[in-house]
């Protein structure tokens, strides 16, 4: 169920947070799509940023999580993409208003500046949060320039 099916990558910043997320959403039913890094060696974020948003884009899956050191190089490469909304988030009132008001289908997360506690609380966050629509879904549909 595409529902239910999440897409998630990083850097090796975002490693350990990573495969406790996975462990954490498996157990509440989630289908996982791990597009890497499968290690903490040192990579480059595009390599498995651009396979979670194409994953998104290919209805693949619902949602992705990306995870770095600070959370920018993931959002910034993420958002190249012509149907990703990726946010960047430090607490859960920014993982919420993402959803609530951006449709973010993406969650970008800054390893080197929140807990893992703090990255499980905002991803449990955003996935049960619902977009609000109304006048936001028109603000929404202004964003992209293509």
């Amino acid at each position: 169920m595409l529902k239910k099916t999440i897409a998630i990558g990083g850097d090796h910043a975002g490693f350990e947070y990573k495969e406790s997320l996975i462990k954490s959403l498996a157990n509440k039913g989630y289908t996982l799509i791990d597009k890497g890094p499968y290690s903490a060696d040192s990579v480059d974020y595009p390599d498995f940023v651009h396979p979670v948003a194409e994953a998104i884009e290919k209805k693949e899956a619902r949602f992705g999580i990306l995870i770095c050191g600070s959370g920018n190089g993931v959002a910034m490469t993420a958002n190249k993409h012509q149907h990703i909304r990726a946010a960047l988030t430090w607490n859960k009132a920014l993982a919420s208003l993402a959803r609530q008001h951006n449709n973010a289908n993406i969650l970008c997360i800054p390893a080197r500046f929140v807990s893992n506690k703090m990255a499980h609380i905002m991803t449990n966050t955003f996935l049960e949060t619902a977009f609000e629509g109304g006048r936001h879904k028109r603000r929404v549909g202004k964003i992209s320039n293509c």
